[in-house]
């Protein structure tokens, strides 16, 4: 399995588009920024079909030291979460001949929080 880094993809949309290389990565560049940037502000960010990036609060918890044995307070921490689309589930499966799982432990949590938002949604829209 090959590592493809950004100024890969940078020309690799360079090509394929005919526009010229700079232009893509800046492009690219304030996509990722803006992702980043909503990502920092706690919101949820979903491209249909491909899949969704969302921040979770892991809590403080109490760990161990392997070595000493010893008890270590673990500060909470805001995690990114990906869950994967539908397409591109099924479009992996398809390439690689595998089934396609979600890595996220908590994704039955993301879905259920979609789940709620959508159906907020119908119910604002059916009363509008």
């Amino acid at each position: 399995m090959a590592t493809i880094t950004k100024k890969e993809l940078i020309d690799r949309v360079a090509d394929n588009s005919g526009n010229r290389r700079v232009q893509v990565k800046k492009v690219i560049q304030q996509f990722l920024d803006e992702i980043v940037n909503e990502l920092g502000k706690g919101n949820r960010l979903e491209f249909r079909d491909f899949g969704v990036f969302e921040t979770k609060l892991r809590k403080a918890r109490k760990a161990q030291n392997p070595k000493t044995l010893e008890p270590v307070a673990v500060p909470e921490k805001r995690t990114v979460k990906f869950k994967v689309g539908r397409l591109m589930k099924q479009r992996l499966g398809e390439l690689t001949g595998a089934a396609v799982d979600d890595e996220a432990g908590d994704v039955a949590e993301m879905n259920e929080g979609a789940v709620e938002e959508e159906e907020r949604s119908h119910q604002h829209q059916a009363g509008a």
